[in-house]
C-alpha cells in the first residue's frame, strides 16, 4: 500500500467533548453494530473476528439508489484510549483513528481522524474540495450524535 499520508488524500478530523467517563465512551464506540444508530443511513456489522484487533467491520451506507460499502480492518485497540482502523474497500481506502482522552469532571474528549485515498485519481483530488464540506459536516454531525447518545445512556447498548 502506498503512503496514506501523501498530499492529495482526503483528510477529515472531528472532535467532541462527551459528558461521560472514558471507559464508557470507548466501549460505546467499539460496539460496532451500534454505530448504525448514530451514523446516518448506515448499517454496521462485524463480518470477521470479535470486533477487536484483526477484525473486519463492514459499514454499508445507502441513500436512495446510491450504496457505499466500506470495509474497515481493526488494526489496533488500546482500550479505553484509542482504536485504529484501515479502510480496505474498493472506494474508501486509508487509515482512521478514534482517540479518547479523559478530562476533569468525568468528561471525555473524542477525536476522530480519517485520511482517505480518493478514488478517481486526479479527478478525485480535484473533486475533494467540493465534496469535503458535506463530508466534514456529516462526519461531525455523526460524532455529535454519538456523544449525545452516550450522555443519554443509550450507548453502549
Amino acid at each position: 500500500m502506498s503512503d496514506p499520508y501523501q498530499p492529495g488524500a482526503g483528510e477529515m478530523t472531528a472532535t467532541v467533548i462527551v459528558n461521560a467517563p472514558v471507559e464508557r465512551v470507548f466501549a460505546a464506540f467499539i460496539d460496532w453494530p451500534s454505530q448504525s444508530e448514530w451514523i446516518p443511513f448506515t448499517t454496521v456489522r462485524v463480518v470477521e473476528g470479535d470486533g477487536g484487533e484483526g477484525s473486519l467491520v463492514e459499514a454499508v451506507t445507502a441513500l436512495g439508489p446510491a450504496v457505499l460499502r466500506d470495509e474497515l480492518r481493526v488494526v489496533r485497540v488500546d482500550a479505553p484510549y484509542e482504536v485504529r482502523v484501515v479502510h480496505e474497500g474498493k472506494v474508501l481506502r486509508g487509515p482512521g483513528s478514534m482517540r479518547c482522552t479523559p478530562m476533569t469532571g468525568g468528561r471525555t474528549q473524542v477525536v476522530m481522524h480519517e485520511w482517505l485515498h480518493l478514488p478517481g485519481g486526479a479527478v478525485g483530488k480535484l473533486a475533494w474540495p467540493v465534496l469535503w464540506p458535506g463530508s466534514k459536516l456529516s462526519f461531525m454531525g455523526a460524532l455529535k450524535r454519538f456523544g449525545r447518545m452516550v450522555e443519554q445512556g443509550r450507548l453502549p447498548a
